[in-house]
């Protein structure tokens, strides 16, 4: 059981066992030993609800990543193909099947489809001639994972671009779904709230779904008293900013994936006499973030301007606590202090392992051209300069900075301006198809389409009065929590000497 997920004030280790208990009942359908063939996107999220101990215990015995051409040799009865829908993956795994047809002796072929099975993919294994290979076709609904005490994911990340740009609905569908099976774990949600197009597709399909089981009474006692539906377009600023929290800039900076992180592998080396380079680890550092770490569920949501006080008071109290060896002096104390030994090296380890998280975070939020991404943000926010090109993002784009970064800036600036000038929009446009390329014109249409970058309709920017009457823009925080975003603004602005 993954304790950090009953932390929170619902235990959603309810929902990571009934996800376990559809695996196993699938596995245990496939008599004898078993090799999985993954599509490389499903490995991270299967691997926050069943770990490969699980696997093994239903003779699990080898894994595969999906890949075109023949599979490694596995001396097992069942193979199983853990896929998304995807038709371009039916395709590989035609070629799969036929090259172990060839080879022998004779296997028996499963197909598992996350989070949902699709006519048009058993169409397309049907017209390649394999579909009657497949002794079981079922689906697995995957929709919601746990991820923490206090989040659930879809793992989606297609869903904005399918929502507003291809305009299909699949993954409101499944987020629908994933709903329903939480209300089926948990009681029905009494009240529905929500805002925007989609929000309000959800909430329909949820409502039919509930029509079509009327039958079955929930006689659950409700955990949740509400349920808000948001549209991502509600709010376009958010996920356009960059992130200060210690957690938020990890992910900025590294990328957190399925709540793990790949980090240099420098600064965890550990420190001998002498030098030691060439004993340095080449291997990218991997760590989990979780909660169940009790420094990191500290830290976390923390500005990194605050994070580093309590790292230090952390190794104090640990410190001190490693002193109190000294004062043991009876049987029964030593016996005490052995018993805390292990609780307190794992605190020592996590401690170790965020000092060096932070001071390679440190090492960027120190930067110049951090510094001075950070105060345009700042002034895009505040209102200032939004309707005229901004000198940073064009000397970002002959430098030819990371376009996505480029984007970012832009994108806010339009969101802070309800859109930019016509003339100024074309300068843009005009400056990043001539630096990263003229195949960048169907991206720029793209984030038009989506709302993300537009002309501003009637010279009207009503971001001003919307910051104000929503209280967007806090004059009084507190400096510890939020201060380095209006620090740095405030240092540019005024310069070393304000």
């Amino acid at each position: 059981m993954a304790a950090h997920l009953s932390y929170g004030r619902v235990n959603l280790n309810v929902l990571r066992e009934a996800v376990r208990r559809e695996l196993r009942e699938f596995l245990d359908k496939c008599a004898g030993s078993k090799a999985i063939v993954w599509d490389e996107n499903l490995t991270g999220p299967f691997g926050l609800i069943a770990q490969y101990s699980l696997l093994k215990e239903h003779e699990v015995e080898k894994m595969f990543t999906l890949k075109g051409s023949r599979l490694p040799a596995a001396d097992v009865k069942n193979i199983i193909f853990f896929v998304r829908p995807r038709l371009e993956l039916m395709d590989i795994i035609a070629e799969n099947v036929l090259s172990e047809d060839r080879r022998g002796p004779a296997r028996d072929f499963h197909i598992l489809f996350v989070p949902r099975r699709s006519l048009l993919c058993e169409q397309r294994l049907k017209d390649l001639g394999v579909l009657g290979s497949f002794i079981h076709r079922e689906e697995y609904s995957l929709d919601l994972i746990p991820f923490d005490g206090d989040l659930l994911s879809m793992e989606s990340e297609g869903a904005f671009k399918e929502c507003y740009l291809e305009s299909d609905q699949t993954s409101l569908y499944h987020a629908a779904k994933g709903l329903m099976t939480l209300q089926a774990l948990y009681g029905t949600i009494p009240q529905i709230f929500g805002k925007g197009e989609c929000a309000r597709q959800v909430a329909n399909m949820m409502i039919r779904m509930k029509r079509e089981f009327t039958g079955s009474q929930n006689s659950i006692f409700p955990v949740f008293d509400n349920l808000l539906l948001l549209d991502r377009n509600v709010d376009l600023l958010t996920p356009l900013a960059t992130q200060l929290t210690y957690e938020g800039l990890i992910d900025e900076i590294y990328g957190i994936q399925n709540s793990y992180v790949k980090l240099p592998p420098e600064k965890f080396a550990p420190k001998k006499q002498g030098d030691g380079s060439k004993d340095l680890p080449t291997e990218a550092k991997k760590l989990q973030l979780n909660s169940a770490e009790e420094l990191y569920a500290e830290i976390r949501d923390k500005n990194f301007n605050a994070v580093g006080s309590v790292l230090s008071k952390k190794a104090k109290v640990i410190s001190a606590a490693f002193e109190e060896r000294h004062n043991a002096k009876t049987v029964g104390e030593i016996k005490q202090f052995v018993s805390q030994l292990p609780h307190m090296q794992a605190a020592r380890g996590s401690l170790a392992n965020h000092t060096s998280i932070a001071e390679l975070i440190k090492d960027v939020t120190t930067s110049e051209d951090f510094f001075d991404k950070l105060t345009v943000e700042q002034e895009f926010m505040s209102g200032v300069d939004t309707d005229k090109v901004n000198s940073y993002i064009e000397d970002c784009i002959a430098q030819k900075h990371p376009l996505i970064k480029v984007l970012r800036l832009i994108c806010l600036q339009s969101v802070c301006n309800s859109g930019l000038k016509q003339k100024v929009l074309d300068y843009y446009k005009r400056e990043i198809l001539q630096t990263y390329g003229y195949e960048h014109l169907l991206t720029l249409h793209s984030l038009e389409k989506a709302g993300l970058l537009r002309p501003q309709p009637g010279g009207r920017n009503n971001y001003p009065t919307i910051r104000k009457t929503l209280r967007l823009w806090m004059d009084d925080v507190n400096e510890q929590r939020f201060g380095l975003l209006r620090a740095l603004y405030w240092y540019r602005r005024c310069g070393s000497q304000c």
